[in-house]
């Protein structure tokens, strides 16, 4: 496996990639709202994206066909924006975008309450950015990848939801997806010793009924199998000598 570890110049190109995501996640925030549609939240979100003289990460990678994810509900992530699919009150809905910047990629994911959600619900947005945090804590050099994958199953499993097994967060870079993959629960081996200069997507994706998934036939969404709502949190961060440096906030 090989884990790229990243310059001085490289690591202020994608602080600076980081925090132009942090941007377009805030003014995508204060678009959120019932009526809206996911088809219009794209279009947003590509000319934020091109506005701040960044490329959309995810248009036409690997084929997928929008500037973000919208994924709502029951959909974990991957779901594609729709002119049919129109925001209600009650919805909560994941936002996955990312930019490339002078070459260099950041991404990130936020889930958002759409109007007056339940407690339920939100509490699940709420355990999914905790899970972020608790994972982060652990990423500092010298320590090993289990220890953010464990700390973040086990946070998630205290508060008894399900954590989605068949989707990891990644390292990122020049290319979106790198080396290592990191899922979001306690594997059986330690995983790779961390080091100053890796960057790394780290990214919860947990439910409120079952952990099992399913594809549908767009290739592209993936939902909850019994159909119970799910949240999805990610950031880019950067392993330094001391605390991890997190260039998507």
């Amino acid at each position: 496996m090989a884990v790229t570890v990243k310059t001085e110049r490289e690591i202020r190109l994608m602080r600076e990639a980081g925090a132009i995501l942090a941007k377009v996640h805030e003014e995508l925030h204060d678009i959120i709202r019932p009526g809206i549609t996911t088809l219009e939240i794209d279009r947003i979100c590509e000319k934020l994206i091109r506005g701040y003289g960044c490329k959309p990460s995810f248009l036409g990678y690997e084929g997928y066909p929008a500037s973000v994810c919208v994924s709502v509900n029951d959909e974990v992530v991957h779901g594609i924006p729709s002119k049919k699919r129109v925001l209600k009150d009650g919805d909560i809905v994941s936002l996955d975008t990312g930019v490339i910047w002078k070459g260099w990629q950041s991404d990130a994911a936020r889930t958002w309450s759409v109007g007056n959600i339940s407690l339920e619900a939100q509490r699940l947005i709420d355990v999914a950015r905790e899970a972020f945090f608790e994972g982060v804590k652990n990423a500092k050099a010298g320590n090993h990848l289990n220890d953010i994958c464990g700390a973040i199953g086990d946070y998630v499993g205290t508060k008894g939801f399900g954590i989605v097994r068949e989707l990891t967060g990644h390292g990122i870079g020049t290319d979106m997806h790198e080396d290592p993959d990191i899922p979001n629960f306690r594997m059986n081996h330690k995983g790779i010793r961390l080091r100053p200069g890796m960057t790394l997507a780290v990214e919860p994706m947990i439910t409120l009924g079952s952990p099992e998934v399913a594809w549908l036939d767009d290739g592209w969404t993936v939902v909850t199998e019994d159909g119970s709502l799910a949240a999805h949190y990610e950031n880019t961060i950067l392993i330094t000598d001391g605390e991890p440096e997190i260039l998507s906030l």
